[in-house]
C-alpha cells in the first residue's frame, strides 16, 4: 500500500513539475483570427462612404449615400489564395482618390500575429505605396527583408499588393 501511494505521490509531483513548466516557459502568440471589414478600412479614409461598388476590372467605387464616387478602392482577395504570411492568407485592400493615387493600404481578414502586424505599422510598412499612382506603385518593390520580425508577412502582403496593382494598372 506504501508503495502505491508513494507511486501516485511521484506521479502527481511530476504531472506538477511538468504543468508549471509550461505555464511559466516563454508564451507563443497564438494566432487568432482577424475579421476587418474592407468598408471599415475605406471609412477611415472616406467617413461619408455607405458602400463599395463592383466598377470594371478590379477596380471598385467608393460611394456616398447620395452615390457620388468619392474614390475608388482595389482587394487583393480574389488572388491572395496561394499567398501565405506566417500563419495563412494576407489579403489587402488599397484606397486611392479619384486620381488613382493611393491614400492608403491596409491588411484585410487574417490570421496573421497581432504583434508582428503592429511592428509593420510602427515601421511603416503600410505606407511604402501611400501617394503615389497606381501605375506607379506597380512598379514599386517593398523591401520586406527592411522589415525586421514579420518578414513572412511582409513578403506575403507585399505580393498581395503587387498582384492587385499590376492587374488594376491594365484597366
Amino acid at each position: 500500500m506504501k508503495k502505491v501511494i508513494s507511486l501516485l505521490f511521484v506521479t502527481f509531483a511530476l504531472a506538477t513539475v511538468g504543468v508549471s513548466q509550461n505555464n511559466n516557459g516563454p508564451k507563443k502568440d497564438v494566432p487568432v483570427f482577424k475579421e476587418i471589414s474592407g468598408l471599415d478600412v475605406v471609412k477611415s479614409i472616406y467617413p461619408d462612404a455607405v458602400a463599395v461598388e463592383k466598377n470594371k476590372g478590379e477596380w471598385f467605387n467608393i460611394v456616398s449615400s447620395d452615390k457620388k464616387v468619392l474614390g475608388y478602392c482595389l482587394s487583393s482577395k480574389p488572388y491572395s489564395d496561394g499567398i501565405k504570411g506566417y500563419n495563412n492568407t494576407t489579403p489587402v485592400i488599397v484606397i486611392t482618390d479619384k486620381n488613382k493615387s493611393i491614400k492608403k493600404v491596409a491588411i484585410l481578414s487574417n490570421w496573421e500575429t497581432a504583434a508582428y502586424l503592429k511592428k509593420l505599422e510602427r515601421q511603416n510598412f503600410f505606407n511604402t505605396w501611400n501617394g503615389l499612382k497606381v501605375t506607379d506603385a506597380a512598379k514599386k518593390k517593398a523591401s520586406a527583408d527592411s522589415y525586421s520580425g514579420a518578414t513572412f508577412s511582409a513578403n506575403a502582403i507585399s505580393k498581395n499588393v503587387e498582384i492587385i496593382l499590376n492587374k488594376a494598372a491594365k484597366n
